[in-house]
């Protein structure tokens, strides 16, 4: 029997009809159900003639760039689809928005779980296994940073022109804007915006080598194999472009635990006994790039920066009105510790 369940941003009889003109299937959509699976972009399972779908679109309140970041994000699975970069396989996409209102893609589900919800009996268990982990996180944007993005049909999709040079005014004016909205407070609350800001232009490493980055690479953004401590896939790609592979790199140590695995920037996984430390992780990275890791620290703290202001964006539409105030108070405390995280290293 069909499924009738309105889904909020899926017109279920226009995918029905766009999935029909592709061949992808006949009969009804079946057991159709919203993933959980960040924030902001809307997740929908659903099987139809006995093979399983997730569709992944933009939110319903879209913005400026919503639809491109779809098409974007499509573009890059496609591109790495024979690599050995673990991914969501992509099935069909969908650039146009007048199907269901919005661009989107269809992809396999993943077999495998998100470790900050929790970790299996067999990942729980074993320190080792923990460890495993971290440095197969490491492997996975090793993978990604190495591939030809050029080979891979991907030239154009970003501007690796001057790409570091761009980022500290990028942010800057990124940070700027929210002024726009009412009630934030301004960065005065974020400690050390400009002396952050003047570390990185002062210490910006003189070149780079370009390549496909993830753009969000956190222990949340990744789905690990049930039966093994290996990736099963690397999820989340609206961030993706061609730029410095080392600010994944950075990424991953902005947002690793310290200590015990708590901090307020920090992505949560308990238990945490085991996984690797942040320096373990970078000596795993080294040996698996041609490129020059020596100034990773410098990324790491592009990393808070970029990801620090992203965040309080929530926090400041919040302030406006625009986003939950809960949401927008954790992720202004996410932006603070991010801040406070780069003020350390940078002494």
């Amino acid at each position: 029997m069909e499924e009738t369940t309105e889904v909020p941003g899926v017109d279920l009889n226009a995918l029905r009809g766009w999935m029909d003109g592709r061949g992808l299937g006949e009969g009804p959509l079946e057991n159709v159900e919203t993933l959980a699976g960040g924030t902001q972009n809307i997740l929908l399972k659903f099987s139809r003639a006995g093979q399983t779908y997730v569709l992944r679109r933009p939110p319903e309140h879209l913005r400026a760039n919503s639809n491109e970041t779809m098409r974007r994000e499509a573009r890059v699975l496609a591109a790495i689809a024979d690599t050995d970069v673990p991914h969501p396989p992509l099935i069909a996409a969908c650039p146009e928005e007048d199907v269901i209102g919005a661009s989107f893609y269809l992809m396999e589900p993943v077999n495998g779980f998100n470790p900050t919800t929790g970790l299996p009996d067999y990942h729980a268990g074993s320190e080792a296994v923990r460890h495993r982990m971290g440095l197969s996180l490491v492997e996975g944007i090793a993978a990604l940073g190495a591939l030809d993005y050029k080979a891979l049909g991907l030239d154009g999709l970003g501007k690796p022109e001057n790409y570091l040079e761009r980022q500290v005014a990028r942010w800057k004016a990124q940070l700027e804007s929210y002024r726009e909205l009412d009630g934030w407070t301004g960065p005065a609350e974020i400690p050390g915006v400009e002396k952050v800001a003047a570390w990185l232009d002062s210490h910006r490493p003189a070149d780079f080598q370009p390549g496909i980055i993830h753009g969000d690479y956190h222990l949340a953004n990744v789905m690990y194999r049930y039966d093994s401590p290996e990736l099963a896939a690397i999820v989340d790609w609206e961030l993706t472009t061609i730029g410095d592979p080392l600010l994944d790199l950075g990424w991953l140590l902005a947002t690793w635990p310290e200590g015990s695995g708590s901090g307020a920037s920090a992505v949560a996984v308990t238990p945490w006994k085991g996984f690797p430390s942040a320096e373990e992780l970078v000596a795993h990275y080294r040996p698996r790039t041609t490129r020059n890791v020596d100034a990773i620290e410098w990324y790491a703290v592009l990393a808070c920066y970029k990801l620090g202001i992203i965040l309080e964006g929530t926090h400041a539409r919040a302030c406006a009105g625009r986003a939950p105030k809960e949401t927008g108070d954790m992720l202004h405390n996410q932006t603070i510790g991010l801040f406070e995280r780069a003020l350390r290293w940078i002494g």
